[in-house]
């Protein structure tokens, strides 16, 4: 059965951000079922050559692979709505983002949500969280997607992974949203109870 997978990787002035993150990420995917066969996207995506853009990369198991590029502009993310899903799983980029939209779809009137598995906070719809403690940047140990920007700050000590319940979250001085379209974004530095809605 065809299964399609996505990287979303930064273009900014031509060049392709972080792209061996997304490269790794891409034959990590395809190696869980058995694939050997990679293409090196460096050889074949073609950004365009000024302005900031989203690239797009659809794989599949049955190895197709289309690539698109889009204007960026960024989501505006100030409120999160705290929704629980134990079953939800997106341990890989899926193209499929079904589960996902319709926990979206709960958010009311805030602009994201965060996800909350067995009690613990994970990610929100697009993005990694960290949280910080005044002394360490924290971000969850069991996220649903390990995303590149998170994996390149976790390797640079940046961050450290810990499970964050969510009965602590109040204690945080700060919270951050990242993926590869915006990097590191501190979307507070107000108590995070503040933004929680």
């Amino acid at each position: 059965m065809k299964i399609e997978f996505l990287e979303t990787i930064k273009v900014l002035d031509g060049k392709l951000c972080n792209l061996a993150y997304h490269q790794q990420r891409y034959e990590r995917t395809l190696r869980s079922f058995g694939i050997e066969n990679f293409i090196q996207l460096k050889d074949i995506l073609k950004p365009p050559h000024q302005g900031l853009y989203r690239c797009r990369v659809l794989y599949s198991t049955d190895g197709e692979l289309t690539q698109s590029y889009h204007p960026y502009k960024k989501r505006n993310m100030k409120s999160l709505k705290l929704i629980d899903s134990d079953t939800i799983a997106y341990d890989k980029k899926y193209a499929n983002r079904e589960a996902l939209e319709r926990l979206f779809a709960k958010r009311e009137a805030c602009d994201d949500i965060l996800i909350v598995q067995n009690g613990l906070v994970t990610d929100t719809t697009i993005a990694n969280i960290a949280c910080f403690d005044g002394d360490l940047w924290l971000t969850p140990k069991k996220p649903l997607l390990a995303g590149t920007t998170r994996q390149r700050l976790l390797e640079s000590g940046f961050l450290k992974e810990a499970d964050i319940p969510t009965e602590s979250l109040n204690r945080f001085e700060k919270l951050a949203v990242m993926n590869a379209m915006i990097d590191f974004d501190i979307i507070t530095d107000k108590k995070i109870e503040e933004i929680i809605c």
